[in-house]
């Protein structure tokens, strides 16, 4: 018989661990920021967030929360088609798990549609994973401490030294801030590097009845 299944239960799962420690560890291999534990927890933490703030339905939050966390799980197969691999793996588990046909439907469309080069935001929950996603940008993901080794992912994630995201219902407001050090990396190439999940960002904000807007060291740009 379905159950609701809540992230924690999934967290514990000794397969879903593994196949996140192995996403990492691809993702190191070729260069990449950290992708792994990390990275879920804040991502299921913001999409949780997000959708209580905007006051939806808590059971959607959890929803939210499931798919932030297994977003980027299938990067243990490959880079370029880890959303369609990780909604596969989601579907699996979830199944196993006796998630909900419907639940597990918003889960995946979570997990399938993060990135900016085909995602779309599919109702409240692919939107919630698709901006707390891209929120992340800070010094913390960059594994190797070495300015002079730096690309310009590395540059600019190092530069960011605090980043938060909020919500408000009433002034229908979806807000990212960022702290940037500009002895590190400029503004303008945070935008020459992110804008089109800046673009994406706002597609999904307008998805959950908000605006987005981006303010970097107190200023509002977007």
């Amino acid at each position: 018989m379905s159950k609701p299944v809540c992230l924690e239960e999934v967290k514990i799962r000794p397969d879903i661990q593994a196949y996140l420690r192995k996403a990492d560890e691809n993702m190191e291999l070729i260069g990449y920021t950290e992708h792994g534990f990390r990275h879920a927890e804040l991502v299921a933490a913001r999409a949780r967030q997000l959708l209580i703030q905007l006051e939806h339905d808590g059971r959607l939050g959890e929803l939210a929360a499931v798919a932030g966390y297994l977003h980027d799980i299938g990067n243990c197969v490959n880079r370029y088609i880890h959303a369609q691999a990780g909604a596969m793996i989601a579907y699996r588990v979830l199944t196993e798990m006796a998630m909900l046909p419907e639940e597990i439907a918003e889960v995946l469309a979570g997990v399938g549609n993060h990135e900016e080069e085909y995602g779309e935001p599919f109702g409240a929950v692919a939107a919630a994973v698709i901006i707390a996603d891209k929120s992340d940008v800070h010094r913390s993901r960059v594994r190797q401490i070495q300015p002079a080794r730096f690309d310009e992912h590395d540059r600019i994630n190092y530069s960011a030294i605090n980043s938060s995201l909020t919500a408000d219902r009433r002034q229908s407001t979806i807000a990212l801030a960022l702290d940037i050090d500009t002895s590190i990396g400029s503004i303008m190439e945070y935008f020459e590097l992110f804008l089109s999940r800046m673009i994406l960002s706002r597609k999904a904000a307008e998805t959950l009845g908000c605006n987005f807007s981006l303010t970097i060291n107190g200023t509002k740009l977007l």
